[in-house]
């Protein structure tokens, strides 16, 4: 299995599974992590987050706190890259109620297999449309 794929799924199995050592331990200690790509509440600057500790804080503030299911989609890859085409990340928010965001990931690995980047593209705008008409309506 190519290692940007591989990197991929062991990324989504970790975040789902919300083990965070074997997470972070698939990037390197330089990696960028871009999710989503762009300017967002989770990125007001935009740059993406950069080096381990602020892996971990994303982790922590980010993934730990959610219950979604990942839907990693079909691969394509070029290089030692990796582009997940569509994924799909489903989050639960209780009561049978769900908010879902389409994605294309794209993941970068070094010569060793560890996670250089990955940059998940998708709307937070629409996300946030979805959730407002989830809880208008209750």
């Amino acid at each position: 299995m190519h290692a940007a794929i591989s990197a991929n799924l062991n990324s989504i199995k970790y975040a789902m599974g919300k083990n965070r050592e074997a997470w972070l331990a698939l990037y390197r200690d330089d990696a960028v992590v871009s999710d989503p790509v762009g300017v967002s509440p989770l990125d007001p600057v935009g740059n993406g987050h950069i080096g381990k500790q602020a892996l971990a804080d994303f982790f922590d503030n980010v993934i730990s706190n959610a219950n979604v299911t990942i839907i990693p989609g079909e691969h394509r890859i070029s290089g030692d890259y990796s582009c997940a085409v569509p994924m799909q990340a489903i989050n639960d928010l209780g009561d049978g109620m769900t908010a879902t965001v389409d994605m294309i990931a794209v993941y970068h690995v070094d010569d060793q297999g560890l996670i250089k980047s990955m940059q998940a593209y998708w709307d937070w705008g629409a996300l946030e449309q979805q959730m407002a008409e989830i809880f208008s309506s209750l």
